[in-house]
């Protein structure tokens, strides 16, 4: 009887986790398919060089050292590690603010604001950089406008001075509002009784702010932080659109990817390529870990 019983329960168990295997097949199937299969084939290109005398060659570890020693690589690494520092604590600061504006319940019209402040999130960031890109042209657009009619002579946006801060300019106006939805959520679920509490104590808006809402959402800005990390290094769309308008001023290897973009598409040469986004992808790795490691400490330390 018991044995019979055993039976029938280790049948059932085995049946749930088919049941749970099966559910997860789809979703690892294509997770292996567009993820895991492309990491493996550029892993396999970076070992390998093309020769004009004996075709593709494997040359082991050559590549990485190669880029290693590679100026533009540095050069574009170092780009886009200024742009981190700079544009993502404007953005995430500027996010911060929406959020506790939304959330102050001062705000008239929290949720027109709330859409207005999102809604450029939703366009794509080929338009976004178009639109931004028409404005910011100095024989034709906004800028060239505001010439022509005050009779002055603007800065160029896309001059090679200021080009990396008119692109931080379109990414901070595109991500915001996805910034901003992600504190705000935070913000939302801080019970009711911790604003009961203060207002007794008599707290006012700045201390709530200080001692509930921001360490409320320290995990939110973790998480936003560590999306903005791995979003500036994979910097792409916006220098490649633009390039077209300011080529003096936005090289090929104006930032990682668009360096590893160049050599494949353009010099054919694939697995040194492969290598350098292999190499950018360790060093988003180790960057996004630090973050999430540092945020992961201060919340333990609270």
């Amino acid at each position: 009887m018991a044995s019979d019983a055993r039976r029938r329960g280790n049948w059932y168990r085995r049946r749930r986790l088919l049941v749970g295997w099966g559910f997860v097949s789809p979703f690892l199937a294509v997770f292996a398919l567009v993820f895991l299969a492309p990491i493996a084939y550029a892993l396999y290109l970076s070992l390998f060089r093309d020769r004009l005398v004996g075709g593709n060659s494997f040359v082991g570890l050559d590549n990485y050292r190669q880029a290693m020693a590679d100026p533009h690589f540095w050069s574009a690494l170092g780009r886009v590690s200024l742009f981190l520092a700079v544009q993502v604590p404007v953005m995430l600061a500027l996010a911060l603010l929406a959020a506790l504006a939304l959330d102050s319940g001062r705000l008239h019209g929290a949720g027109f604001f709330r859409i207005a402040i999102f809604l450029p999130y939703a366009v794509p960031a080929v338009v976004a950089t178009l639109m931004w890109g028409f404005m910011y042209g100095s024989r034709f657009g906004l800028v060239g406008n505001l010439d022509d009619a005050l009779g002055i002579s603007l800065p160029d946006p896309l001059s090679p001075e200021l080009v990396l801060a008119s692109i931080g300019n379109i990414v901070t106006w595109e991500f915001v509002g996805y910034n901003m939805l992600i504190i705000y959520s935070a913000l939302r679920v801080v019970p009711a009784s911790l604003y009961e509490a203060a207002e007794l104590d008599g707290a006012g808006p700045v201390r709530v702010v200080t001692a509930i809402k921001l360490p409320a959402v320290r995990g939110a800005l973790v998480v936003a932080t560590v999306f903005s990390v791995i979003g500036s290094f994979q910097l792409f769309n916006e220098p490649a659109i633009l390039q077209s308008l300011a080529p003096n001023a936005i090289t090929t290897y104006f930032t990682p990817n668009t360096y590893a973009y160049s050599l494949s598409f353009s010099g054919r040469q694939h697995n040194y390529s492969a290598a350098v986004a292999i190499v950018m992808g360790l060093v988003t790795i180790v960057i996004a870990y630090l973050v999430q490691l540092r945020g992961l400490r201060t919340e333990g330390s609270r």
